[in-house]
């Protein structure tokens, strides 16, 4: 017998207690919480970390690891003979190739990659010190949450986890929500060639953590939730040290990701906190009216909640006059074919041989760039003058997202780029919409003939398939899943004839 008001929210928590779906495993989450067993079952097979709880090493196959031989570090990890699995990106662009341990700690060689010196004039400073003071969250408490709204609105300031959407607009629809409401930070970061998040909770942990409680005292939010990807253990052990440090007068809850790309989607996010497979919900009603546990939930990106405590304490006129064209700075990373990579704040719009100038040059002779990670597709170095943008990247068909830029050399085969990124959004692809599950699977396909052949026969209906894609899928991942094929296709046709 089945309790009558089961708390689907503790299904996740208790798959991780039993170690991952283990056999029986879903049969004594289900007697422990209530839910039919073929439901969670459902739920543990959705995520990677759950479904495969007793694989030893993940071997990352993103771009920027491809570009720094993934595939022969995946034949060595295979041929030691331990439990191998290749995974999507796992995060660490600026450590190419990488992999992970059963622990889901990395297992690497190389350091971090780059920031800049310390330099108090950056909204976010990577390199300079991280302190508890906290004086930006006095001083919004004392101005009050319509001032601080105002100054979020004067700043301009854009959703920096890939949407733009400006800030004040969802903080302003939360705070008119009837209570109790809640914040979520989605610090469940999973596009290639993006690392930027994992830095800031590494190196400035109470920066976050005083956006999250400015941003929580404004809108009216008693619990902030941090949704964390998983495969970032160091980033989870650094924010729980500064929160002990902190002494906030704010409930803050963490959350485990699972292996996940969907669940960078906001709505997804929310369904996995809620205990259900990350499949993204329609929308209206949106998260500000209608989140976590349908109360009214503020979601930002961990970048975006990090700008605001400098925002509150200089203004919101200082942080708009930063960038060019566009308000404020950018966490810009960059990977693949440079001297250094790493993550550099630089003001929004700088070009790419301007981002590259800062991480030390490039490696070879350049072909092409992704400036925001697999989902805005490729672009040749004619575009490299072109600011790294919003606006001015949407308009070459392309998008800044999360500012994960990849260079790649011309050694490289654009079919093979291509190939990278259409194997990794059929892997992530949730499968909810039939046009997105089927059509990131056609594409991949498509690619995989065009390179054993060298028939462009086999891409003839990549175009068809794209529209299809796009207008039929609920969430972003459909609509841009086409990118890395179809970008490649249109701006290096010698690498397809």
């Amino acid at each position: 017998m089945k309790k009558a008001n089961a708390d689907r929210s503790a299904i996740m928590e208790a798959l991780e207690h039993a170690g991952g779906n283990r056999p029986g495993v879903a049969r004594a989450v289900g007697d422990q919480t209530g839910i039919p067993e073929a439901d969670v079952h459902g739920v543990a097979t959705f995520y990677t970390l759950l479904a495969k709880p007793d694989v030893q090493v993940r071997v990352c196959q993103g771009l920027s690891c491809q570009l720094e031989g993934a595939a022969r570090l995946l034949e060595d990890a295979r041929l030691s003979g331990a439990r191998v699995e290749a995974v999507s990106c796992l995060g660490q662009c600026d450590r190419a190739p990488a992999a992970l341990d059963e622990h889901l700690e990395p297992v690497l060689t190389a350091p971090r990659g780059g920031v800049l010196p310390a330099d108090p004039s950056l909204p976010i400073d990577l390199g300079g010190p991280d302190t508890s003071a906290y004086s930006a969250l006095a001083r919004a408490m004392a101005m009050g949450p319509d001032a601080v709204i105002a100054a979020i609105r004067e700043s301009g300031l854009q959703g920096r986890g890939g949407a733009g959407f400006p800030a004040h607009v969802k903080w302003s629809g939360v705070r008119a929500g009837e209570g109790p409401r809640h914040l979520v930070v989605n610090a469940d970061e999973g596009e290639p060639g993006t690392f930027k998040d994992r830095e800031v909770m590494l190196r400035r942990p109470h920066k976050l953590l005083e956006g999250i409680a400015i941003a929580a005292h404004t809108v009216g939010a008693d619990t902030a939730w941090i949704y964390i990807r998983g495969e970032f253990q160091p980033c989870r052990r650094a924010l729980e040290r500064a929160l002990v440090e902190a002494k906030l007068d704010l409930d803050v809850r963490f959350v485990d990701g699972h292996g996940a790309y969907i669940c960078g989607e906001e709505t997804a996010l929310l369904e996995a906190m809620e205990g259900r497979r990350g499949m993204p919900r329609l929308k209206p009603p949106f998260p500000t009216v209608q989140g976590l546990f349908g109360r009214p939930t503020l979601i930002h990106n961990v970048e975006t909640l990090a700008c605001v405590p400098s925002i509150v304490e200089r203004g919101g006129a200082w942080f708009a006059g930063l960038g060019r064209g566009e308000p404020g700075t950018k966490l810009y990373c960059i990977s693949g074919h440079v001297q250094r990579p790493g993550v550099y704040e630089l003001p929004l719009g700088v070009t790419l041989d301007e981002l590259v100038e800062v991480a030390g040059g490039y490696v070879g002779t350049p072909k092409a760039f992704s400036p925001g990670g697999a989902s805005s597709g490729f672009l040749p170095m004619a575009h490299r003058d072109v600011p790294l943008a919003f606006k001015p990247l949407a308009a070459l068909g392309s998008m800044l997202g999360s500012a994960g830029v990849v260079v790649l050399d011309d050694t490289v085969d654009m079919a093979d780029a291509a190939r990278w990124g259409q194997v990794f959004f059929e892997d992530e692809t949730c499968g909810q919409c039939a046009p997105c599950r089927i059509g990131c699977s056609l594409q991949r396909r498509a690619v995989e003939d065009y390179r054993a052949h060298r028939d462009p026969a086999h891409l003839a209906n990549v175009e068809a398939v794209h529209h299809e894609m796009d207008e039929g899928s609920i969430c972003g991942l459909g609509m841009t899943a086409s990118m890395p094929l179809l970008s490649a296709m249109r701006h290096f046709p010698e690498d397809f004839a």
